[in-house]
């Protein structure tokens, strides 16, 4: 058996994993990631699919263990090139089919799915395990190839109390630890958690603690597929005879979703549309929003700068985040709260909230049930996956057997050992726009350069033929110091550009590029020198007709 993980390793997202086996494989998953601060004007992040592209006649399929857009935002674009049958469970599958849908995507394969069935897909038989997470409908994964039996748990944690559906399946992992299992592939999220994560019904006493203490609207912000936190707000709502307003596309699409597949419970009336809000006083109406974690394109950031077309924040209303900041986040979120609070906002921020993830305590449970060969963990930033490894070495795990993996490891797995035999390209693919991996490290090296230190353009018009200027030098700058109250330096500029110029004179045509390098070589240094700055200078010359 072959793992080779696409993303989702040393990092939070893009999750995506090959099982190949007898010259087939298995997709698990197939997620994005959001940019961080170091690539601008980036929308999103997708796994590189070029392995699948040269080995596209052996995929079988794909497998989704839930619907979190860090495991199927990637799936519109897979499907527009690999033409295979994906698997899921109802929800998973209601939420693929709406980003099918904005895709415009009309061909493709969903197969739908319950805990306990069993697909074949080539060779390999695939189990889908019911568990618990912060969506409804999240399954683990148990693939039995030729090589043995490997179990992947998806991202889950124990929730003896879960908001819909029953709780994980933890006799059908002990069974499968007692048939012996080959590997096990477990989250790492919360590996440096100590103790139990709590379950989601903790967040509904808390929304009923809050909710009655709130004079005005109620502002709540979370993660729009977190469905089963979304119907305890609404059930707070309906407690305290408030109304509901859904704010932002994703969480009306996702909303709109598990209506549908009856996977929230509303009364009639509870839900209101966003231009409805007019007909009801503010201690009457509760509001569910994106921008949990500070996007600055989400609803609540743009209430928060005033730049929603329908909401203004004022003072009385209460905003709750509830919702932990992703790392890497802290900032964006930090800046949305103080925007809300100079409106006269009330801000909650800590207390309605509870992970989705196991922590250590749970993950000792399914490794002592699962009993695995070999471990390997996954999901999660490098030290996550060494305290959970660590973690599991501590139960008495050979330490040669717990493995920590990168994106692009092919490992080999079979009863007598386990190795890396190789290496992968997983650069991961930049989405901009339309736009899909068409930027790579130099458009962001370039982007940054011009973020950081601006853009210096020199003009120059010359004859055909003599190479005499009859134009320019000319200066723009964009980015770097404002032309008008620069008046001296860029003067100086310009002698340095005439210097560069009078000294190759004549001018050839084939020299062209030689001059273009003497002038911005010379600019740089020049600069430099008079005020330690470096932008990025783009010489332009035009050929004028004699």
């Amino acid at each position: 058996m072959k793992i080779i993980p696409l993303g989702g390793l040393d990092q939070i997202g893009q999750n995506m994993t090959l099982i190949e086996c007898e010259n087939e494989i298995v997709i698990i998953d197939c997620g994005l990631a959001f940019p961080g601060d170091e690539m601008p004007g980036i929308d999103l992040i997708i796994p590189n699919f070029e392995y699948l592209r040269q080995n596209q006649e052996k995929i079988k399929g794909v497998v989704l263990t839930h619907g979190h857009e860090d495991h199927i935002g990637a799936l519109p674009y897979f499907l527009r090139e690999f033409r295979v049958p994906v698997y899921g469970t109802r929800l998973t599958l209601g939420l693929v089919r709406n980003k099918m849908e904005e895709f415009n995507l009309k061909s493709y394969t969903l197969n739908m799915v319950k805990p306990g069935d069993v697909v074949e897909l080539g060779h390999m038989k695939v189990e889908f395990i019911r568990t618990n997470h912060s969506i409804g409908d999240a399954v683990a994964l148990a693939i039995t190839t030729a090589a043995g039996v490997l179990v992947h748990t998806g991202d889950f944690k124990l929730d003896y109390t879960p908001i819909h559906g029953d709780m994980i399946d933890l006799q059908r992992f002990a069974e499968l630890g007692h048939k012996k299992v080959l590997a096990l592939m477990s989250d790492s999220t919360n590996a440096e958690r100590k103790g139990y994560t709590m379950s989601e019904r903790t967040v509904g006493s808390t929304f009923t603690e809050m909710f009655p203490q709130a004079q005005g609207r109620i502002l709540v912000a979370t993660f729009a597929s977190n469905v089963d936190r979304v119907q305890q707000i609404i059930n707070a709502a309906i407690q305290y005879g408030r109304k509901v307003v859904c704010v932002g596309r994703s969480m009306v699409n996702v909303i709109n979703t598990a209506l549908e597949l009856n996977y929230l419970e509303v009364p009639d009336g509870v839900l209101i549309d966003i231009s409805d809000m007019k007909n009801y006083d503010d201690d009457e109406l509760v509001i569910i929003t994106t921008g949990s974690q500070g996007e600055p394109m989400a609803a609540l950031s743009r209430m928060a700068s005033g730049e929603h077309k329908a909401i203004e924040i004022k003072e009385g209303d209460t905003v709750i985040f509830s919702s932990k900041p992703v790392p890497g986040n802290e900032k964006m979120v930090s800046r949305v709260i103080n925007d809300l609070m100079v409106k006269g906002a009330k801000v909650t921020y800590e207390d309605a909230h509870v992970s989705g993830h196991a922590s250590q305590e749970e993950l000792k449970m399914i490794y002592s049930l699962v009993k695995p060969k070999y471990f390997l963990p996954v999901h999660g930033e490098y030290r996550h996956l060494r305290t959970h490894a660590d973690l599991i070495k501590g139960l008495g795990h050979d330490e040669r057997n717990a493995i920590i993996m990168c994106n692009g490891n092919v490992m080999e797995l079979d009863s007598y050992s386990a190795k890396v035999s190789g290496y992968i390209d997983v650069e991961p693919v930049l989405v901009d726009g339309l736009g899909v991996g068409d930027v790579g490290n130099i458009v962001l090296r370039d982007r940054k350069i011009l973020s950081q230190d601006g853009l210096m353009i020199v003009v120059i018009g010359l004859r055909r033929g003599s190479g005499e200027v009859v134009a320019g030098p000319d200066i723009v700058s964009r980015g770097f110091v404002y032309v008008k109250e620069s008046e001296v330096l860029m003067e100086s500029c310009r002698a340095v550009v005439s210097h560069v110029l009078a000294g190759n004179a004549p001018l050839n045509v084939m020299d062209w590029n030689n001059i273009k390098a003497l002038i911005r070589d010379s600019l740089r240094d020049h600069l430099w020198r008079e005020i330690k700055r470096s932008p990025m200078i783009l010489p332009i010359i035009m050929e004028v007709k004699d």
